[in-house]
This record gives C-alpha cells, structure tokens and sequence, in this order.
C-alpha cells in the first residue's frame, strides 16, 4: 500500500513552530543588525572618523560573556510567563525603549571631539564626556540583545525535535538575516527623509512582533532537568563539555567557533562607511545592497539547510564554508575599482558582490549553526550554547574594533585581502573537528 503523506522535509517545514523560528530569528537579528549597520551609518553622516566608528565594536562585548549570566536564565524564571518566555518578553520591551531613546541622543558635536588616537588624559576626558551617553546606551542594547539572544537559543532548542532541529535553525538564520533588512535598508532610506530620532523609533517598533510572540506561544518543555541550585547550573554544563570531549578535543573545538567566521565577520565590520567611500548613497545603498544581499541569503540558508539534510552537517561545513571563504574576494573586488560615481553598471557590480558574499554567508552560518546546536547537552542547552555563541562573537566584537585603525593603513583592497587570508585557520580546524567523512559528534 503507498504511502500517501508528505515527505517528512515537508511536514517539518509546514508547521506552527517554523513560524516561531521565523519571529525568534527577526527579534534576534535586529538589535544586531542596527549596531553593526545603522549605527555606523548614522556617526558616518555625523563626520566621526572611521577609527571612533571602529571603536564602537567594542560596545559588542556582552555577546562574546553572555556566557557568564546565562546559568542565571537557566536556574531563575520570572512570574507568570514561565522560564523562557518570561526573560523573552522582559527583553524585547527594553530593547524597543533602549533602541527608541537612543536616537534622542545628540551627536552633531561628536566629531570635533580629540582622535582616539592621542592618549594624554585631557583628550580622552572629552572623549568620555561627549560620547558616554552614546556609549552607554549602545552597551545597554548590545547587552538585553545578547541576554535575549540566550534565551531564544535554549527556547528554540527545546521547542525542536530532533529531526527539525537543522531546518528550524536553517530558517532562524534566515529570519536573522531578514531581520538586517529594516536596519540596514528601510531605516537608511527613512534617513534620508525623517530625523535620526524619528528613525530609530520606527527602528524600534519592529521590535514588536517578537515580543507579541512571546505573550501567544505557550512555554517549551524542557529537555533536561531545571537546575537545583545556582552552582549546578553554573558549574556542570562546562563539565558535561570537558568530559565529553577531553580536554584537548574542547579546546579545540572552541578554537574551531572563534576562528570559522573570523574572515567574513571582519570583512563586513566596515560595510556601511565601505560602501558610503565606493560613491554609493544611503537610499542606494538601502535599495540595491542590502536587497541583493538578502534574497541570495534567504535561499542560500533555505536550500543549505535541506541540503544538509543529505549532506550532513560535517560536509556542509566543508563545502559551505568555502563558498563563505571564496565570497569575502568580492569585496576586494570593488574596492580594486576604486570609487566612481553610481551609474547602472556600478550599482549591479555592487548587487552581484554583496548578492555573492551573502549566498555564501548564508549557507556558512547555516551549518555552523546546526553543528553548534548538535553539539551541546539537550540538559545544560543555554549555558553552552551561550558559550558557544559568545565565541563566535569574539572576532565581531574585539578584533573588529581594528578594522578602522587596519583600513586606514592598509587601504580597503589589502584590509580585504587580509580578511581572505583570515579564514584560512577556520577551515584548516576542519581536518580535526568535522571531517569529511567523520560522524555527527565533533571530533579531535
């Protein structure tokens, strides 16, 4: 007798919780992309100089320790909401306001304050004076994202079964992406018509689906045991890891997060001033860049992670994360033919780099996401994967503050060009931690 049901890539695709994964991957995405896009693009008009818009990155640091408060998510839930959901709407609601005021913060002095560059103590005062207010409300917005990035994580995780998890996660990259869209191209273009405050409400407001969504889904049940107390679940989810693994092994897989995205996550830490420098404007840069980037991403993550389906998350790494390497060459590229002003036969070189760089992104995040998630405990799943992420993070927070300081010295065709040889480490890990024809489990 034939079977006459859907195909099970279909079923997992054509449910309630990939809707979920859709919102959860757009809140996660947004407060992200407006530091790393939105808020360069705004101290760029203001005249700030690329060595203060670089230092800026550094206001990221909590995605790279949000390890180090997440055993507090896991062990304490807030009332009424539940453990999850509780901690997502808390989030959500502070990001819109944090993210509302923030355009209400005055920067037009901004750029007659002392190069970062001179270190005797007057200069850095007025430094501190003038962009403190900045600062803080910046480092507030990187901090609730990154706590909710958290939650969202274990949410996500518990929400999946097992044969949905690579699919889910497929499309919360995406949504992630899509989520740069508002940021990157409907406020940049607002920018050019409206006030930065009115803005960065508007920003804001689309902050509100996901906080919609915490108040209509119903809590996760959990896949592991709720922590007894606050030494548990600070203490034994780095243990199960160390244990599993061995020491030698985790290190190495540790290693292998901070260095995979490190190419690609500099590469783009100066995309906005990069494209501003090409001769291109902001309405364009909204209408032709970030459009280009974002369907080639959207189907480049749909179709990895249906791929991967029969690939494996081993060879996906390998394969994908070429396609990421060989994208990051685009960007020197364009900066090889130098500004000119934009005519139709710059902007559609423009649409075919960034259309390149984000089909390979999109696929490369695709599996390394899959994989970190494959690779934590299902009891100790935020405070790992925290880790994991908070890894991830380090080149986009740290290493990135240089960009400025390396674009100004090198030039924007060799920055790329150091940006290619940079991937190089990540994918050599690969022979130990994901090999070819290795099993699920990393290895080492």
């Amino acid at each position: 007798m034939t079977d006459s049901r859907r195909p099970v890539w279909l079923e997992a695709l054509l449910n309630r919780r990939m809707l979920i994964c859709i919102l959860t991957g757009f809140s996660s995405g947004l407060p992200l992309y407006l530091l790393l896009n939105l808020v360069p693009a705004w101290l760029k008009t203001e005249g700030l100089s690329l060595k203060m818009i670089g230092i800026f990155a550094l206001i990221q640091f909590p995605y790279t320790w949000k390890f180090l408060w997440s055993p507090l998510l896991d062990r304490y839930a807030l009332p009424l909401l539940g453990r999850r959901r509780g901690w997502m709407l808390l989030t959500q609601l502070m990001l819109i306001g944090a993210i509302a005021t923030l355009g209400q913060v005055s920067v037009g002095t901004l750029a007659q304050a002392p190069d970062p560059a001179v270190f005797d103590a007057p200069a850095w005062m007025i430094n501190l004076q003038r962009y403190g207010p900045l600062f803080a409300l910046t480092g507030a917005i990187a901090f609730l994202s990154a706590t909710q990035d958290i939650v969202l994580d274990a949410f996500r995780r518990e929400l999946l079964p097992e044969i949905e998890l690579g699919l889910g996660n497929a499309i919360h990259v995406n949504a992630y992406k899509i989520a740069g869209l508002v940021p990157g191209s409907v406020s940049l273009i607002l920018a050019d018509y409206l006030p930065w405050s009115t803005v960065f409400i508007v920003t804001a407001l689309f902050m509100l689906p996901g906080a919609a969504m915490s108040l209509m889904v119903a809590e996760p049940r959990a896949t592991g045991a709720t922590p007894r107390s606050l030494r548990e679940a600070v203490i034994e989810p780095f243990h199960e890891f160390f244990g599993r693994h061995g020491i030698r092994s985790a290190l190495l897989v540790l290693l292998f997060i901070l260095l995979y995205k490190l190419g690609d996550s500099l590469c783009t830490a100066l995309a906005t001033p990069f494209y501003l420098d090409m001769g291109f404007t902001k309405t364009q840069i909204g209408l032709v860049a970030k459009n280009a980037g974002l369907w080639p991403s959207v189907i480049g993550g749909l179709l990895g992670g249906l791929w991967m389906v029969k690939l494996g998350i081993n060879r996906a790494l390998w394969i994908f994360g070429v396609l990421q390497w060989l994208a990051i060459a685009g960007f020197a590229w364009l900066a090889w033919l130098g500004p000119a002003e934009a005519d139709a036969a710059r902007l559609a070189v423009l649409a075919i780099v960034i259309g390149v760089e984000a089909a390979g992104v999109g696929l490369g995040t695709t599996a390394f996401v899959a994989w970190m998630a494959r690779t934590t405990h299902p009891a100790y799943t935020a405070t790992q994967l925290a880790l994991f992420t908070s890894l991830m993070a380090v080149p986009r927070t740290f290493i990135n503050a240089g960009a400025g300081w390396l674009v100004e010295g090198l030039g924007w065709f060799n920055f790329f060009v150091l940006c290619f040889v940079l991937a190089v480490p990540g994918m050599l890990l690969l022979f130990k931690v994901a090999p070819w024809r290795g099993g699920n489990e990393a290895q080492a």
